[in-house]
C-alpha cells in the first residue's frame, strides 16, 4: 500500500514536468486581449484596478490611464471581475478576442463576488442556487482569531465546537466532522477529522479568503460533504512583473500569543510563485471564573506556497504546505479542596497529581497530555485549455501524523500516534457549451492508509478506497440561471484486527489469553447524490433562489470501530461496525435585495438525514478510569433553520454601515423518546450586530480607515441530548466587540503598512459556549460552577508590512 501511495504521489510531482510539454503537440489560439475600466459617472480613467479572470489564474492591474493588458490569453468566454476600492465590483463573462471595457459605479460596499467552490467553473455569487458566503481578506485581518475556523465562525450560519483557544472545528448549521468537507485552496483536507479535539491544519495566515457552502457538497466533492463546504483560498497569483512581498505580526493580550508571517511572491513571464512561513506561539487563556487555564497553550511553525507556470495553453502549478502545531490538551481536573487545576508530575517514575503553581500557569511551556500535529501535503494543480473545451487536473499526497502524549513518566514517548498517508485526485472536463448549456464530467476520490504506531489504541489500522464520478450542467435562460447534477460513489474501508496481552501490547492472532482490541472487518458502501436549483434574477437587486440536494455519507472508522479513549476527550467511546451510510435530502430557499445602500438575505433550510450517527452515553456505564463511555447509534434526523442578513449603509451617510444577523437551527431525532429527542451538539440561536464607520482618506497618510463596535447575543440552549446526562442546558450571553484600524500611506498612495486593532469580549463576560467541549470539565468548588469557562476579554494588535520588491 505505501508503495502505491509513494508512486502516486511522484506521479503528481511530475504533472508540472508533463503539463508544458502536452501544449506543444496542440497549441491553443491565443489572444492579446487589451482594455480600459472608467468611472462610470466622470468617465475618468480609474488606476490601480484589478482585472482577474479566475478559472486562468491571470491577472493584472490598469495603468495611469485605466488600460490593461494580458500578452497571452486563450481565445474562448471566460468570467472576468474587475474591482477597485471604492467602487462595486464588475463580474461578466468576456470574449478574450474582445478589446474590453468596463464601467465601474462608485459604491459603499462591494455587491458582486466570484466564488470557485462548489461549481464546476468560477461564478458570480448570485447566479449560484446553492447558500453561499465569502470572508475575505479584510475580515480576516480584522478578526482577533486564533485559529483559521475561529477567524470564520461569526459567519452566519457557521459555528465551531472548540477545546480551548487552539482547537476549533466547523459547524455549518448544526453538522461537523466528517459531515463538512475541508479544502485547502480547492484540494481535499484529510487529518483523522472523525476527531472533535482534532483541528483544521491550515495556515491562518496562507488564506486570502474562504469560501463557505451551505448545503450537501458530495456533488463534486464525494462523501462527506453533507453539511456543506469551506475552502481556504490561498492568493491570486500577482500580476506580471511583480515580485511582491508582505510580513505580517500579531500580538493578542488574553493568551499572550505572538504569531508572525512572512510571504514572497512574484510572476515573471508567466512563472510565478509564492512561498510564506508562519509561526504562532500561545500561552494559558484566561477567563473571570477560572483565571489562567492550565495547559491551554500552543505553538505553530508552518509553510506553504506554490511554483509554476501561466500559458496560453493553461497553468500547471505544484503545491506543497506543512502545517506543525503542538497543543497543550486541557482536561481541568481540579483539587477537590481548592478548586485548583491539577498537574501530573513525575514522583520517582510514578504519576502523581498536584495542584498547580502561579508560576505554573505562566510562560509558553506545555505540559502532558498535549497533541503534535504534523500534516504534510505535496500536490499538483493544472488546467490545460483544448481549444473550446478544458481539462483540470488536481493530485495530491498528504501524510498527517497525530501524536498525543500521555504519560509523565515518559512524557516524550507518544502514548496514540496515528500515521495517515493519503493520495487524492480529481479531474474534470469542461465540455464545449453546446445550445447554452456549459456541462461538466469528472471523477475524484483517494486512496487512505492508517497505522497505529504508539502504545494506545482507540481506533484500528485501516485501508480506504473511494471513488465517485459526476456530471454537471447548467445554461441561463433570460433572468434564471438553471444548474444541476448526479454523482455515484463508492467506498471501501478494511480494518486490521488486534489483539493486545495482558500488558496491552499487540501480539499475533492465536497468542493464548490475547483479548481481542479489533476485529477485523470490510464494508463497502455505495450511493449517489444529486443537486437541482436555479436563480431567478427577477431584477438588478432582487434574487430568487432554490435548491434541492440528496446527500451522502459513508460512516468513518472512528464511528465504525472506535473502542477506547484518549487524551483529547473525557469519554471512552465504542463503534459499531454495522452502521449504515447517511443519506440526506436538503431543500434551500433564499430571497435577497442588494442595492448601493441596503442588502437584505433571507435563507432557508429544511435537512432530512436518513441513518444519522451520533453518540450516545450508556446508562449508568464508565470506563476502567472512570471516565463516561458513549456508544454510536443511528435515527432519522430532521435539521432545519436559516439566517437572516441586514446590512444598511444609508445615503446620504455612506461612510456608515449597519450590519446585523440572525442564525438558528433546530435538529431533531425522529420517533425519539423524551429527552432523546433533540440532536447532541447543536449551536445556540445567534444575534449579531455591528456599527461600523469607514474613510477612505484622512489627511495625506492614513487611507481605508475604520472603526467598528459588534455586539453577538447567543440565547440559551435549553434542546438538549438530556438523556443519560449526554448534554446539559447552555445559559445565554452578550459578548461586546471593538476594533479599529486602517492604512498609512507615503504622498503617492501606496501602502506602508497597515494596522488592525481588535477589542473581543470587551467587558470580561465570563461563558460558556454550548459547543465548548471544555464545558463539561470538573466541577470547581471554589466557585460552585461546572466545567471551565470560555477565553475572557482578548485585545488583539496586528501588523502588516507590504514589501514591493519590483
Amino acid at each position: 500500500m505505501y508503495r502505491f501511495l509513494l508512486l502516486a504521489a511522484l506521479g503528481a510531482a511530475s504533472q508540472t514536468a508533463v503539463a508544458q510539454a502536452v501544449p506543444a503537440q496542440r497549441p491553443a489560439t491565443t489572444a492579446v486581449v487589451t482594455g480600459r475600466v472608467l468611472d462610470q459617472a466622470t468617465q475618468q480613467p480609474i488606476p490601480g484596478a484589478t482585472v482577474l479572470f479566475s478559472d486562468l489564474r491571470q491577472v493584472t492591474a490598469t495603468d495611469a490611464d485605466g488600460r490593461f493588458s494580458f500578452a497571452n490569453l486563450p481565445r474562448g468566454r471566460y468570467l472576468v471581475q474587475v474591482r477597485s476600492l471604492g467602487y462595486g465590483t464588475v463580474v461578466r463573462t468576456v470574449d478574450t478576442a474582445q478589446p474590453l471595457e468596463f464601467a465601474l459605479a462608485p459604491a459603499a460596499t462591494e455587491i458582486a463576488q466570484v466564488i470557485v467552490t462548489g461549481v464546476s467553473a468560477a461564478t458570480e455569487m448570485r447566479r449560484s442556487p446553492v447558500p453561499t458566503n465569502v470572508v475575505d481578506r479584510e475580515q480576516l485581518n480584522q478578526a482577533a482569531a486564533t485559529n483559521v475556523v475561529d477567524a470564520i465562525a461569526h459567519t452566519p450560519g457557521v459555528s465551531q465546537i472548540t477545546t480551548g483557544a487552539a482547537i476549533s472545528k466547523p459547524v455549518i448549521r448544526g453538522l461537523s466532522s466528517n459531515r463538512v468537507i475541508t479544502l485547502n485552496n480547492g484540494a481535499k483536507q484529510e487529518g483523522q477529522q472523525w476527531g472533535d479535539e482534532h483541528g483544521i491544519e491550515v495556515d491562518e495566515y496562507s488564506i486570502d479568503r474562504a469560501e463557505i457552502i451551505k448545503g450537501p457538497g458530495s456533488l463534486l466533492y464525494g462523501s462527506d460533504g453533507m453539511a456543506g463546504v469551506i475552502n481556504f483560498v490561498a492568493p491570486d497569483p500577482v500580476e506580471e512583473g511583480k515580485i511582491l512581498g508582505s510580513f505580517t505580526a500579531n500580538y493578542q493580550t488574553n493568551n499572550h500569543l505572538q504569531g508572525y508571517s512572512v510571504m514572497n511572491a512574484g510572476n515573471q513571464n508567466g512563472f510565478n510563485w509564492l512561498v510564506r512561513g508562519s509561526g504562532k506561539v500561545a500561552g494559558a487563556y484566561r477567563n473571570r471564573y477560572d483565571g489562567r487555564v492550565y495547559n491551554s497553550g500552543f505553538r505553530e511553525l508552518n509553510g506553504s506556497g506554490y511554483v509554476g507556470v501561466n500559458k496560453s495553453w493553461g497553468y500547471s502549478h505544484l503545491t506543497v504546505s506543512s502545517f506543525n502545531q503542538a497543543v497543550g490538551l486541557m482536561e481541568g481536573e481540579r483539587d477537590t479542596l481548592t478548586g485548583r487545576f491539577l498537574k501530573l508530575r513525575n514522583a520517582g517514575g510514578i504519576a502523581e497529581e498536584q495542584a498547580v503553581t502561579d508560576e505554573d500557569l505562566r510562560g509558553y511551556g506545555l505540559a502532558v497530555p498535549r497533541q503534535q500535529i504534523n500534516h504534510l501535503r505535496l500536490g499538483t494543480d493544472n488546467n490545460f485549455i483544448l481549444g473550446a473545451s478544458r481539462l483540470t487536473v488536481n493530485v495530491g499526497w498528504q501524510q498527517n501524523l497525530r501524536r498525543e502524549f500521555g504519560d509523565v513518566t515518559a512524557p516524550d514517548d507518544p502514548s496514540l500516534y496515528f500515521q495517515l498517508r493519503t493520495v487524492d485526485y480529481a479531474a474534470r472536463y469542461f465540455l464545449p457549451e453546446l445550445g447554452g448549456w456549459s456541462t461538466t464530467l469528472g471523477v475524484s476520490g483517494m486512496a487512505q492508509e492508517n497505522q497505529n504506531k504508539g502504545v494506545e489504541f482507540l481506533i484500528p489500522a485501516y485501508q480506504l478506497f473511494d471513488g465517485g464520478v459526476f456530471g454537471v450542467t447548467k445554461k441561463t435562460f433570460g433572468r434564471l440561471d438553471l444548474s444541476g447534477g448526479l454523482r455515484y460513489d463508492r467506498r471501501r474501508i478494511a480494518a486490521d484486527a488486534l489483539y493486545l496481552n495482558e500488558d496491552e501490547m499487540p501480539v499475533p492472532a492465536g497468542t493464548p489469553e490475547a483479548e481481542t482490541k479489533f476485529s477485523a472487518f470490510q464494508n463497502t458502501y455505495s450511493n449517489w447524490s444529486g443537486s437541482v436549483g436555479g436563480a431567478l434574477n427577477i431584477t438588478e437587486q432582487l434574487v430568487l433562489k432554490a435548491n434541492v440536494a440528496r446527500g451522502f455519507r459513508a460512516p468513518n472508522i472512528a464511528e465504525l470501530a472506535s473502542n477506547g479513549k484518549h487524551e483529547g476527550t473525557i469519554r471512552y467511546e465504542i463503534g459499531e461496525t454495522g452502521l449504515k451510510a447517511e443519506t440526506s435530502r436538503q431543500f434551500d430557499a433564499g430571497l435577497s435585495y442588494t442595492s448601493d445602500h441596503v442588502g437584505l438575505s433571507l435563507d432557508a433550510f429544511d435537512n432530512r438525514i436518513g441513518n444519522y450517527i451520533f453518540p450516545v452515553r450508556l446508562a449508568d456505564s464508565v470506563s476502567a478510569e472512570g471516565d463516561p463511555v458513549f456508544r454510536y447509534g443511528q435515527g432519522q434526523a430532521r435539521l432545519y433553520g436559516g439566517e437572516v442578513s441586514l446590512d444598511l449603509h444609508p445615503h446620504p451617510l455612506d461612510w456608515l454601515h449597519f450590519e446585523n444577523s440572525f442564525s438558528m437551527v433546530r435538529a431533531r431525532r425522529q420517533n425519539a423518546p423524551e429527552g432523546e429527542q433533540w440532536l447532541p451538539f447543536t449551536p445556540a440561536d445567534r444575534v449579531q450586530s455591528e456599527l461600523r464607520v469607514t474613510k477612505a482618506k484622512f489627511g495625506s497618510q492614513l487611507a481605508h480607515l475604520y472603526a467598528r463596535v459588534a455586539v453577538e447575543h447567543n440565547l440559551a440552549q435549553k434542546r438538549i441530548f438530556s438523556a443519560f446526562e449526554t448534554e446539559t442546558p447552555t445559559a445565554g450571553y452578550t459578548l461586546v466587540n471593538l476594533g479599529a484600524g486602517g492604512d498609512v500611506v507615503n504622498g503617492k498612495g501606496t501602502t506602508l503598512f497597515s494596522l488592525f486593532l481588535a477589542a473581543n469580549n470587551l467587558f470580561d463576560v465570563g461563558y460558556q459556549n454550548h459547543l465548548s467541549r471544555l464545558k463539561y470539565a470538573a466541577y470547581n468548588v471554589a466557585n460552585g460552577r461546572m466545567g471551565v469557562f470560555n477565553p475572557g476579554r482578548n485585545v488583539s494588535v496586528k501588523l502588516v508590512v507590504p514589501v514591493r520588491l519590483q
